[in-house]
């Protein structure tokens, strides 16, 4: 069923967004330890690229015409001022964390919201994930999953990802073992080609959305 009504986005984490993403995070790992150093990554880690998808809150502050005269423009102000402070206008829908070392993107982390999960949003991460890797020349996209996350697993060969290794007791919380993925010729036309075209079926599925990774 094709989404309405929703503005969403990926764009490149900030550190405003690390709040949200941490909830996000207790919710999809919670047995994980230790947390992940998401502030270190974004001011440090220099083959780090971290992108969440966003949508505008259904409560975020409306833009007002300024009103005739000085006093009305200085109410509208004040109305801003005093909307600003409930909460965040976007709320972080989930995230996706990829390091690029040589000519690999290699995902390290995806995770949405247990409220958002089937709703196409680690699907529009994947995409924004292996775009910004085709962006930064990456040849090679990688990546480990549960043996037993059979659901991430469909997403992964949806997009061309193959089994090309295990690693063993790889998971410290239940020593559950790992497949190794991998998916090819990410600078190649075919390739291109194939993530274009399951854009396209997204945006059939789930409504228009802006990826905005560009390097």
């Amino acid at each position: 069923m094709k989404a309405t009504g929703v503005r969403r986005r990926v764009r490149p984490m900030s550190l405003a967004d690390i709040p949200q993403v941490e909830e996000i995070e207790r919710e999809a790992f919670p047995t994980s330890w230790p947390p992940s150093a998401f502030q270190h990554e974004l001011r440090f880690n220099r083959i780090a690229r971290y992108l969440v998808a966003v949508e505008e809150a259904e409560d975020a502050p409306s833009v007002e015409p300024p009103a005739a005269g000085g006093l009305g423009r200085v109410l509208v102000g004040l109305r801003r001022a005093l909307a600003s402070t409930d909460g965040p206008a976007e709320r972080v829908l989930g995230y996706l964390g990829l390091w690029l070392p040589a000519d690999e993107a290699h995902i390290v982390s995806i995770a949405v919201r247990a409220s958002h999960r089937r709703q196409g949003v680690g699907e529009l991460l994947l995409l924004a994930g292996l775009e910004l890797a085709r962006q930064e020349g990456r040849t090679l996209a990688t990546l480990e999953c549960r043996v037993s996350n059979h659901a991430a697993q469909a997403l992964y060969d949806k997009y061309g990802f193959r089994r090309v290794g295990l690693r063993p007791r790889y998971y410290s919380d239940n020593l559950e073992d790992a497949y190794v993925m991998a998916l090819e010729g990410l600078d190649t036309p075919a390739v291109a080609r194939r993530l274009a075209e399951l854009r396209g079926r997204y945006r059939e599925r789930w409504g228009e959305a802006d990826l905005q990774v560009g390097v």
